[in-house]
């Protein structure tokens, strides 16, 4: 029998299929198995498993009717509700960075774990003689040395304290081992990050499953307010086929629509006592001013910016997880030039506000896809597309932060992007006065730096 065990162990060594010839040979004089009969253990294992999958939906369900209560109570102070739908999509968008991360130390291990598993296996004739050397030398092989590296390199390690690996071979024996050490190692490392994964996926399905509901309830409450939205959004989706660009949709929808002339009368109001705000402040103490800009965002219930957009360069965070693939100023695939920047993020992304603003626009537009509009007051805009589902409507004023749409499985504005990427990409542009102008300078350098709400 000593040649299959060698090759047994060779071949769980390399991360073979266990299952190889020689146990096959070895299991062709069986008998095949009679089907028996359910026995009195399986059938209660099975009523057991049924009631832990009873009890697992009743804490479901319980966990969704406290949820709900929850929410409820917390619609009825606006402001407690924006606090948990800015910090509950930042929570969000944090697990998504975390899985991020994970997903790409779990590809640079698996790929190492492979290198090691072919370097092992192209060792083959030396861990041969090896192991050849500790059966003539008496040296039995565990039986879990045919499943798991680790035992053979605990096998191994014993046999060379006990002096069973003679002179000639211990060089050898001693780099297999360094790399069973490697490979068991590496093992241990990828168990380990695959369980943290799993937590954080469990946690972000938990916190998304949260923030729908602060949505509905957000959005439930503006419909409550804003009697006509329907009716409205379905005329702003209508003049949006009127016009062909989108300065004309801007134009457009502050003309005609109730809601957005009303957003846009209160972005301009609000940015002449902003501008007169911080001039009297700047003139006072400049510094002071500087410094106020982070801290006048902490305020949930405001219904105007916090501070001048044209104040908070340095401060805004990008609205999605995701890298950049294409900026401002760059080609844009078509012999133009790129007039914002392009996110290519994964599906199913959170894609949250860069700044206070009103909706001006929300709704599908040409080759766009989804298309969100803000007026940040002083004549800029900010223009976001590419999300699948948009969470806002026409007239809502909106906070740093705050949660607005979800990006699809696929690219939605690969066409106006002249891209063929296949993942969701997000579309962000600032306009002033009609004209397209860097975004970069607007965001934060770094976490530390960003502001939210």
């Amino acid at each position: 029998m000593r040649a299959p065990v060698l090759n047994l162990l060779i071949a769980s060594l390399a991360g073979a299929n266990l299952a190889g010839t020689s146990l096959a040979q070895a299991q062709t004089a069986a008998p095949a198995p009679q089907t028996a009969a359910v026995s009195p253990d399986a059938i209660k294992q099975r009523e057991q498993e049924l009631e832990a999958a009873r009890a697992r939906q009743k804490s479901a369900e319980e966990a969704q009717a406290k949820l709900k209560a929850e929410i409820t109570a917390l619609g009825q102070d606006r402001t407690q509700l924006n606090q948990q739908l800015i910090d509950t999509a930042a929570n969000v968008r944090a697990v998504e960075t975390k899985i991020d991360e994970a997903e790409a130390r779990l590809k640079t291990l698996n790929g190492r774990e492979q290198q090691m598993r072919s370097s092992l296996d192209s060792r083959r004739a030396d861990i041969v003689e090896v192991l050849a050397a500790l059966q003539r030398a008496g040296r039995r092989t565990p039986p879990a040395l045919l499943v798991r590296p680790e035992d053979a390199l605990q096998s191994l390690r014993t046999a060379m304290l006990l002096g069973a690996v003679v002179p000639e071979l211990r060089g050898r024996a001693e780099k297999i081992v360094g790399e069973l050490g490697e490979l068991v190692a590496l093992r241990k490392s990828i168990a380990s990050e695959r369980d943290q994964l799993a937590a954080d996926r469990d946690k972000v399905r938990s916190d998304q499953t949260r923030l729908t509901a602060l949505i509905d309830e957000r959005q439930r409450q503006q419909s409550a307010r804003e009697k006509d939205l329907d009716a409205e959004s379905s005329r702003a989706i209508a003049l949006s086929r009127q016009v062909g660009d989108l300065q004309g949709l801007i134009t457009k929808m502050e003309q005609d629509l109730q809601s957005a002339a009303k957003a846009a009368e209160k972005a301009a109001e609000a940015a002449r006592q902003a501008e007169a705000k911080e001039a009297k402040l700047a003139a006072a103490n400049a510094a002071a001013s500087a410094k106020s800009g982070p801290a006048a965002f902490k305020d949930r219930s405001r219904t105007t910016p916090a501070i001048a957009f044209a104040s908070a360069k340095g401060l805004l965070p990008l609205p999605v997880n995701g890298n950049k693939i294409r900026d401002f100023g760059g080609s844009d695939g078509v012999g133009g030039v790129q007039k914002g920047i392009s996110l290519a993020s994964k599906p199913g992304s959170q894609v949250t506000t860069p700044c206070d603003g009103w909706v001006v626009y929300a709704g599908p537009f040409r080759s766009y896809g989804q298309l969100l509009i803000l007026n940040a007051g002083g004549g800029y805009h900010v223009l976001i597309a590419g999300m699948e589902r948009i969470s806002v409507n026409i007239g809502q004023f909106v906070l740093t932060g705050e949660p607005v749409a979800t990006m699809g499985s696929t690219s939605q504005v690969a066409s106006i992007l002249a891209t063929n990427a296949s993942q969701p990409v997000l579309y962000v542009e600032f306009r002033k006065d009609g004209t397209p102008i860097d975004p970069g300078p607007w965001w934060a350098a770094n976490e530390g730096e960003k502001v939210r709400g």
